[in-house]
């Protein structure tokens, strides 16, 4: 078994953890009514901007995510926090030396010795989500978990939902799909994003990510027989209809209570909350990785933090 497939299985747990450690943390997190950034690099910017969009929607404050390296340093925020799973990516590490005096910095992180934790104003540190893989599961989504968990969600019961992820059938067998497009609105944009970069890390395979409103502007053309598109979360009246009739497989926890399959309705499944669906999509990155005949945990050309000279 690979490593990754370990971590995804643990993900439950380390939901659980992450909210005990929000109530534990609180005060390292944002307060109600702060002007908030939330950065990092690859898996950690798509956390970001799926908690600045459930933040803002939760009334907590303007928040807004940004990749460290395109932060506009010039604009005014109250905190911003930083992701990153090793803490030592040169970007992330860059932007908290550089952040104007004034600005509060929060470093969410798996080790929490590492050079993000000294150089953050606060530290929220995650040893139990850290990761021996290449490719991120656990910690990500756990960062979330902490962070959904500060804004009143119940992760008792989204622990509930990935204990069912984590053990379900896939909704699809990936040796059947060409290729992926992943469909998100509002907060799930990120998930999307999230699930179509571990089909490219883990699987070198064509995968890409939408807006649901904006799919029919254009990238539905691809759509077609041999190829799938996977929705996260609400989706607009009557997309689920359009993208079956390319004869593309299609595959959405929340429509009608199940997931629609190649066509065709695969009922009986409970729907799930996006974040556990997420983790049927790190799933089935890692099938399609090892029905290619390739070693998820050796994805090419990658290394486990990005540290630039």
């Amino acid at each position: 078994m690979a490593y990754v497939d370990t971590e995804i299985a643990s993900q439950p747990d380390c939901w659980r953890k992450a909210a005990s450690l929000s109530a534990e943390r609180t005060g390292a997190l944002p307060e109600r009514g702060e002007r908030v950034a939330v950065v990092g690099c690859g898996t950690s910017w798509f956390i970001a901007m799926a908690y600045a969009a459930l933040r803002e929607r939760a009334g907590h404050g303007e928040t807004d995510a940004f990749q460290a390296s395109e932060f506009p340093i010039t604009r005014r925020y109250d905190r911003v926090v930083a992701i990153t799973r090793s803490g030592t990516t040169t970007e992330v590490l860059d932007l908290l030396d550089a952040l104007p005096e004034g600005t509060v910095s929060t470093a969410i992180v798996g080790d929490g010795d590492s050079p993000a934790a000294h150089r953050a104003d606060q530290t929220v540190a995650m040893p139990f989500a850290d990761e021996r893989s290449v490719v991120q599961t656990r910690f990500a989504t756990s960062a979330l978990a902490l962070l959904r968990a500060h804004l009143g969600a119940n992760i008792t019961a989204l622990a509930a939902d990935a204990e069912v992820a984590v053990r379900t059938p896939l909704p699809i067998d990936p040796a059947r799909i060409e290729q992926v497009t992943f469909l998100g609105r509002g907060w799930t944009i990120g998930l999307a994003h999230e699930a179509a970069l571990k089909c490219r890390e883990a699987a070198t395979f064509w995968s890409e990510a939408y807006p649901a409103m904006d799919y029919r502007h254009g990238p539905i053309s691809v759509a077609g027989p041999g190829r799938l598109v996977w929705a996260f979360g609400e989706i607009p009246p009557g997309l689920a209809e359009d993208i079956m009739a390319t004869g593309a497989a299609f595959v959405h926890s929340r429509t009608h209570g199940c997931h629609a399959v190649l066509g065709g309705w695969a009922a009986g499944r409970t729907p799930l909350d996006p974040m556990a669906d997420l983790i049927l999509a790190q799933r089935f990155a890692v099938a399609l990785s090892t029905s290619r005949g390739l070693d998820p945990d050796a994805p090419r050309h990658l290394t486990r933090s990005v540290v630039l000279t």
